[in-house]
């Protein structure tokens, strides 16, 4: 079901029209002057009761007389899972105008943690609240607790660096959803044994590390036919993963399984194809298991090339993402069951 947006920020404006007055009279209300009917003064507290508002919160906004700013740090290059993120922003302008806020992307190579690192020390003054997709390294855990301790509020996205002094993590639990990768594998590939593959962005994104660390598990416990080979780096580029696939297909005729941890999945999907698999001597078909769904994943879901997609919302965690740093920079608490990422699976038969 499709997560909703709730839209429960009002500001004084918002009051006023509520009740039929004017901003100064909300104002001379919230303050106690005098100058105010009873009958205008008793409009104005119901609908502040009415919509449980925080004029406290509002009043200070209105004193700071300019917009917050936040920026949300993206990967470079085509990966179109953060390109729906990035466009799911871009939908919610009108939402983002109405309450005084703007976002920016930054790109830049989340691979390399000096670059990364660098990309957020030259944000440091710049914005109220920051969103990264972060790589779990000492530099940019420093770089992050730097942001923090100068007063900006920071959330990791999609990939956590949980030892670092950031404030919240937008995202889904992928230590779960690698160990539901390994079960969907485990289980289609059935009573066949061999080998299964992992293709991963970079171990040192979390959210990649722990997908593969749940998967292994998953694997080891329950599947003791299928041994697991090490671990190739794609750095989530179609042409790079498709290198070191089809290097890895043409070494070993026993492959049954694929799980693909991050993106490059054209360049996947291109080793995986039926003249890739006969260059490769094999007339079995691997099961392959990758994420998210996208344009390119429906096809191929569809094509019955690919199994099955472990899915998160990108619309959700768009939206979990500027709420929670709203709610950070109003000092207002953060609702925890609201911004939850589900894990969702997603096959050629249930396709949304």
């Amino acid at each position: 079901m499709a997560e909703t947006l709730t839209t429960t920020a009002l500001t004084l404006k918002d009051i006023a029209r509520q009740a039929g007055v004017s901003l100064a009279t909300v104002d001379r209300v919230l303050h106690n002057r005098p100058g105010v009917r009873p009958d205008t003064v008793r409009r104005v507290k119901e609908a502040i009761e009415r919509n449980a508002f925080q004029p406290h919160v509002a009043a200070a906004e209105l004193a700071r007389g300019r917009a917050r700013r936040f920026a949300f740090v993206m990967p470079s290059g085509p990966n179109p899972f953060m390109q729906q993120i990035e466009a799911y922003l871009g939908e919610m302008s009108a939402w983002l105008s109405s309450r005084r806020l703007s976002v920016e992307m930054v790109a830049t190579d989340v691979f390399d943690p000096s670059v990364l690192a660098a990309s957020l020390e030259g944000l440091s003054d710049d914005y109220d609240g920051i969103a990264v997709v972060a790589l779990d390294h000492p530099g940019v855990r420093a770089a992050i607790d730097d942001l923090v301790d100068a007063g900006t509020k920071v959330v990791t996205l999609v990939s956590d660096v949980p030892s670092s002094r950031r404030h919240h993590y937008i995202g889904i639990d992928n230590i779960a959803a690698g160990r539901t990768a390994g079960a969907l594998v485990g289980r289609l590939v059935g009573q066949r044994s061999g080998k299964v593959a992992i293709i991963a962005g970079s171990q040192g994104l979390r959210d990649h590390a722990e997908r593969i660390f749940g998967f292994i598990q998953v694997m080891a416990s329950e599947f003791p036919g299928l041994s697991v080979l090490p671990v190739l780096e794609g750095r989530d580029e179609d042409a790079r993963s498709e290198q070191v696939l089809a290097r890895l297909l043409g070494r070993h005729a026993d492959i049954v399984g694929l799980y693909n941890v991050g993106a490059g999945t054209q360049g996947v999907a291109n080793a995986l194809s039926e003249k890739a698999l006969s260059d490769a001597g094999r007339d079995r078909q691997v099961v392959f298991v990758g994420h998210d769904v996208t344009a390119l994943t429906r096809r191929l879901l569809l094509q019955g090339l690919m199994d099955a997609a472990i899915s998160q919302n990108p619309g959700h965690e768009a939206r979990a993402a500027v709420r929670v740093l709203l709610a950070l920079a109003r000092g207002e608490p953060i609702l925890r069951e609201q911004e939850k990422i589900r894990i969702d699976i997603v096959m050629r038969d249930n396709l949304p």
